[in-house]
């Protein structure tokens, strides 16, 4: 125990206490003698070890430790470790404007590297090439203090983490597990490579999966070309005259009376000259534009539906930079076609449709003024430009996109979890019905997991991509660029009869996807564990995360254990900024939680952001966090009633004055619901139970006994002393894993241990066993009655009155009888004289003389 101060403050609570349960290993995960009925086990979501956290961080993360504490004291051993995602694209941008520095897989490793700048590179910088290994040394190191920071502001705030139990999405052991699932995806023809259309970012030069799309509305232009048919003049519409050298048909509707003579024949490109067929699919829109849509390789992913459905060949024009390649397609036969085409070749696709535009217009081969329109466009979610469509060689993992009885699975999967709140499972399931095709786990990148498998290379010397060598998964984990397959030496790599490493890197969500088994020790790596967490109770998370990580999360377990990875799924909402809009880095009006933190104290924070619910969004004005506040003010008011009641000298006893056996009947009912409402996973409202009731004690019940408790008879001081203490020690437990430091700092002045590890109050805690009566609600409409009299009296509420009438319903009449005495005191009355009325009220109320009033 410590002792009570005489004046209780906030500030300084946060660093005393995480120290105090650092040194006491107060959450740490003790698995002797446990069994999986007495664990609760939390796949907590790694955050993004690129730059800081946010406020939605806070919020989420909230959500999470309030149910972890919650489980914690009601006996469950809690597994809740902390990982840190450190691979993927925003690390490796972070680093490259970070130090400096672009990569050169070409480059050898300089092992005295010292990066051009170290945190101070200017915004246009021209960046130092370095080899792949020197930049995937600085991503570690970067991310490596992103982390400090990270568990320097999750202790700030208070999560009962165990940091003991932290992984990294880029350690070996991740790496490892990473590359056994995958191999394991691989031998049960899960994972496939291909050659294929797909959406490529030219700023990051990589591939793109489905669930990292984003539409944004952008301004487009539609131009209207003319095409050669049978009949003359073709009119077709488009936003992107640029890839007209790629065109390899024209559609439209089959049921289109207007082009059913002309299905089966084949009309001439504008410029080009290229003759290319007229044919029906049903993805054509009679109503938009002309009806007829020119089809190139690949505008978009309608372009790769009609390419693949109609066996059309490939005509690519753009690389992986985004410019036109140098080579014009084989199709363009014409001296003016081809010297056209040199034209655009390197040109950025902005530039090449200027150019285009003004060819065709110089031809006459377009009509009407150009029509300005907005429409949406896909982007990479961290991207700056619009995605491309390039053909190229990728791995890919089977989804249920393409295979009707695995999505069925996946469905069912979802049925089988527990959402809080439920419509959130609605999104995951529309995502599920909604995939176009299998997941894209390639990635062209250098900081993340690599793909562990290498090519033969050919007698001829070309890499013989369907013969695949495969590393034995005592080798794991493994880097084919620098590693060498069994049976092959280092001087046969990239030589004829040789082999050749995978170069790729797995997209950051085939690691995360694995979050339960990198935590829990899946694969053999501990077995006990995993079967003691395994299939881990809780997944929380943002609702904007279900299409990726709970998805993929859900696939993975699919495929290696045919159920779901945990029982309950929580999903956050959102935090918007005072306009109601979405807080995010690329809108910039994101705010870090470090200031909030320092200025209002966490359980201030915390309180903020446990009054929302689950799946439901929150507002929060920086200049004016009114909800966090309130959380101060109620954790201060937590350390000041507290003391309050500690300080009392005396003795409790018997319970036995009606007010008081009344409200502790009351808080019983509290117990009861707030306990409830944290077993459906509904913090918010526990909250609002507990916080109310909380209020009623202090503005009202205290007051009320407070002259018994300090000056009433033996029986009545005995009587009040026992219900304060008795209330205070469970509001202080309902109230914990709400104000963790406020709360602590309460339950050492009078308590051995800790209060996070205190029994979860319960009716059998409370000294009586009584029922509600009603008593301390109506005392507490009594008390606002006659503190609203001395109001109006422009009185004082400690004013003495000599007499005082208050008017109650019957079925309160006797009810405040049993109350009257505490209710003189509290209010100063001399005589208190209680009337039958229509309604409580006080119906007249006379001071003191003037001069008994200064006395």
């Amino acid at each position: 125990m410590s002792a009570m101060p005489e004046k209780p403050a906030l500030e300084g609570l946060e660093t005393k206490w995480d120290a105090h349960w650092e040194q006491e290993g107060t959450y740490r995960f003790d698995r002797t003698g446990q069994s999986r009925d007495t664990i609760y086990s939390i796949d907590t979501p790694p955050p993004t070890a690129s730059g800081s956290l946010h406020v939605g961080h806070v919020f989420s993360y909230s959500h999470t430790d309030v149910i972890a504490r919650f489980q914690r004291m009601r006996g469950r051993t809690v597994f809740y470790p902390m990982g840190w995602d450190d691979n993927g694209l925003p690390t490796e941008r972070r680093v490259q404007n970070y130090y400096g520095v672009r990569v050169d897989p070409t480059l050898p490793y300089d092992a005295d590297f010292t990066p051009p700048f170290d945190g101070d590179a200017p915004a246009k910088a021209q960046q130092q090439p370095v080899s792949r290994q020197n930049f995937i040394e600085l991503c570690e190191r970067l991310t490596e203090e992103d982390e400090r920071k990270f568990e320097e502001l999750w202790r700030t705030l208070g999560l009962s983490v165990d940091w003991s139990q932290t992984y990294r999405t880029i350690s070996n052991h991740a790496r490892a597990t990473s590359q056994r699932a995958f191999l394991r995806n691989l031998e049960r023809g899960e994972a496939y490579q291909s050659d294929a259309p797909t959406l490529w970012d030219v700023t990051f030069r990589s591939a793109v999966a489905q669930a990292e799309l984003e539409d944004r509305e952008q301004p487009g232009t539609f131009h209207t070309l003319l095409f050669t048919s049978g009949d003359g003049d073709l009119r077709i519409d488009t936003t992107r005259p640029e890839l007209l050298p790629a065109c390899v048909a024209v559609v439209a509707h089959p049921d289109d009376a207007r082009y059913q003579h002309l299905f089966g024949t084949t009309v001439r490109t504008p410029v080009f000259d290229v003759e290319v067929p007229f044919l029906a699919h049903h993805l054509a829109q009679p109503d938009k534009g002309t009806g007829v849509a020119m089809v190139c390789t690949f505008g978009d992913m309608t372009d790769v539906i009609w390419w693949r459905e109609l066996d059309l060949p490939a005509r690519p024009v753009i690389g992986f930079d985004g410019r036109f390649l140098p080579d014009a397609p084989a199709a363009i036969a014409s001296a003016a076609g081809t010297a056209l085409y040199a034209e655009l070749a390197g040109k950025t696709v902005f530039s090449a449709k200027e150019a285009l535009v003004a060819a065709l217009t110089a031809a006459e081969r377009t009509v009407g003024e150009p029509r300005r329109i907005t429409h949406p466009v896909k982007f990479y979610e961290k991207g700056d430009k619009p995605l491309e469509i390039v053909t190229t060689r990728q791995w890919y993992v089977r989804n249920g996109g393409r295979d009707a009885e695995l999505r069925e699975r996946l469905l069912e999967l979802g049925r089988g979890i527990e959402w809080h709140p439920d419509h959130m499972r609605v999104r995951y399931e529309n995502w599920v019905q909604g995939l176009a095709g299998d997941w894209l786990i390639s990635r062209q990148r250098y900081f993340g997991v690599p793909i562990p498998v290498w090519y033969r290379v050919g007698e001829d010397g070309e890499t013989l991509f369907d013969d695949v060598l495969l590393p034995n998964p005592s080798q794991l984990p493994v880097d084919p660029s620098t590693d060498v397959p069994d049976g092959f030496e280092a001087d046969q790599r990239g030589v004829a009869g040789g082999f050749v490493g995978e170069v790729d890197i797995m997209d950051t969500w085939a690691t995360s996807s694995l979050t339960p088994q990198l935590a829990g020790g899946w694969g053999g790596v501990d077995d006990e564990l995993w079967d003691l967490v395994a299939p881990f109770d809780l997944r929380p998370q943002g609702q904007d995360i279900i299409r990726t990580w709970l998805f993929s999360t859900a696939l993975r377990a699919l495929f290696e254990g045919g159920k779901a990875p945990w029982r309950h799924a929580a999903i956050s909402g959102w935090i918007l900024d005072p306009d109601r809009k979405k807080m995010s880095k690329s809108k910039g009006n994101v705010v870090t939680p470090l200031g909030m933190l320092e200025e209002h104290g966490a359980d201030g924070v915390r309180y903020w952001a446990l009054s929302s619910r689950l799946g439901v969004d929150a507002t929060l004005d920086p200049q004016n966090p009114k909800m966090i506040k309130i959380g101060r003010r109620l954790a201060m008011k937590v350390l000041n009633a507290a003391r309050f009641v500690y300080q009392m000298e005396g003795e409790p006893g018997e319970i036995a004055n009606p007010i008081d056996i009344d409200m502790l009947a009351e808080l019983g009912q509290v117990i009861d619901q707030a306990t409830a409402a944290l077993e459906r996973y509904d913090h918010a409202r526990a909250l609002e139970l507990t916080e109310t009731f909380f209020w009623t004690f202090c503005d009202d019940y205290l007051e009320v006994v407070k002259q018994r408790a300090y000056q009433g008879d033996e029986i009545g001081r005995a009587s009040a002393i026992g219900a304060l203490r008795a209330a205070i020690d469970v509001l202080l437990r309902l109230l914990a894993p709400v104000l963790p430091f406020a709360t602590e700092e309460v339950w050492s002045w009078t308590h051995e241990g800790s209060i996070h590890v205190a029994a979860w109050p319960t009716r059998s805690d409370l000294p009586t066993s009584a029922g509600p009566t009603g008593l301390l609600p109506a005392v507490s409409e009594a008390l606002i009655g006659i503190r609203r009299a001395k109001s109006d009296a422009k009185a004082s509420q400690r004013t003495p009155v000599t007499h005082a009438v208050l008017a109650a319903p019957s079925t309160q009449l006797g009810l405040l009888e049993q109350a009257a005495r505490d209710l003189a005191d509290v209010g100063r009355i001399e005589r208190l004289e209680l009337v039958a009325g229509d309604a409580l009220e006080v119906r007249s109320i006379e001071l003191a003389p003037e001069g008994e009033q200064q006395a």
